[in-house]
């Protein structure tokens, strides 16, 4: 069963781990008919090979990593963006292999997360790229990136006299302060001369904003799937897309990442370096499988299959092959320098921070060592 959280109050589920088990059938063998062994060999040659399975199980057993068991409180988004990295490390085994249970709580919003992370409620979270403007500000500390966003639009209602992003000017529109889409919703409104001042925008969380768009309570809004999805196939061709991440592309990136609170990385290295070792592998399977995955986050943010797999286009599911090769060349820590420059265009920071204040690279390329040594 899934738990929700609102912000300083959490609960916990305990995420269940799928194992499987594969066996082979040993090649038969025949041997000649004139040199049948007798009994007495072949209990030899029986004893033999026993003893050497076991002296091979040994050593692989001597091989082994072992971790001392840990759990994780981490939380994540309803969408395909924020919560499927880790529910694909935990449906195939990834934490498992790491020693983690991981219990999965989902908010609506990565501020929310990082308030809940900071009175002890959450010890990891996954946010989205508006959220990343706090760990600028010191709230907390990235230490794997997940993915870039392509989820976030702006959507309006032709009925109420929008066709173009000019059109919002006065109208009424829902967004979620801090987040990503609000990003979208910014830069769409600098590329026409405008501002949110000129907008009467509405605070709501991301459940709020699809019942206002469908019931007409407002004009438009500014959100992510699959809440956007919901909204388009509600409104019909009443609904009109106005912006999205794919329009600034070229111009910014919106990386989504895990983070957690500087006080809880100083405690938990290796811990966060196991976390990141799973999700590092789970993000292959993920690039492999993504319809596979959709449905993992289907039935854990409990939507229908037909949603998640409309959204399996809205990331760039970066690889770990991508991680190891972005972070010896510098690509992975442009993107959060990149990111930082859209919070300061649009004036949610006022000045540059040191990226390597607020990221931990190290715990990245440690797990990406470890997993490929």
């Amino acid at each position: 069963m899934k738990k929700r959280m609102s912000v300083l109050l959490a609960s916990a589920m305990v995420a269940t781990m799928l194992a499987g088990c594969s066996g082979s059938k040993p090649a038969p063998t025949t041997a000649a008919p004139t040199e049948a062994p007798t009994t007495a060999a072949a209990a030899e040659t029986t004893t033999a090979a026993e003893a050497k399975t076991e002296a091979a199980s040994t050593e692989a057993a001597s091989e082994a990593e072992t971790f001392e068991p840990a759990t994780l409180r981490v939380a994540y988004m309803p969408n395909m963006g924020s919560c499927s990295l880790a529910v694909t490390a935990r449906e195939k085994g990834y934490f498992d292999e790491m020693g983690l249970t991981v219990e999965m709580v989902e908010f609506q919003g990565g501020p929310a997360e990082i308030a809940a992370m900071a009175s002890g409620d959450i010890d990891i979270s996954q946010i989205g790229h508006g959220a990343h403007a706090l760990c600028a500000e010191g709230e907390a500390v990235i230490f794997q990136i997940d993915c870039t966003s392509l989820a976030d639009a702006v959507i309006g209602n032709k009925d109420k006299g929008i066709n173009s992003v000019a059109d919002l000017k006065g109208k009424k529109v829902a967004a979620t302060s801090g987040t990503s889409a609000e990003i979208i919703l910014n830069l769409a409104l600098q590329k026409e001369g405008i501002t949110a001042d000129d907008l009467e925008i509405v605070e709501m969380d991301a459940n709020g904003i699809v019942s206002a768009m469908v019931s007409g309570a407002v004009d438009a809004c500014a959100s992510w799937s699959p809440g956007t999805t919901t909204i388009a196939d509600a409104l019909g061709d009443k609904a009109i897309w106005l912006a999205t991440n794919q329009d600034f592309v070229n111009e910014v990136t919106f990386p989504s990442s895990f983070i957690t609170t500087q006080k809880y990385a100083d405690a938990n290295h290796d811990l966060l370096v196991r976390f990141s070792r799973a999700l590092q592998k789970a993000s292959d399977y993920r690039a492999a499988n993504i319809d596979e995955v959709a449905k993992f986050v289907a039935k854990q943010c409990e939507v229908d299959e037909a949603t998640m797999l409309a959204c399996t286009g809205e990331g760039n599911w970066l690889t770990s092959d991508f991680v190891g090769k972005g972070l010896a060349d510098g690509t992975v820590k442009k993107y959060y320098e990149n990111q930082q420059q859209v919070f300061i265009d649009g004036g949610r920071l006022t000045e540059k921070v040191d990226v390597d204040k607020y990221v931990l690279f190290d715990i990245m390329q440690e797990a990406y060592d470890a997993n490929n040594k």
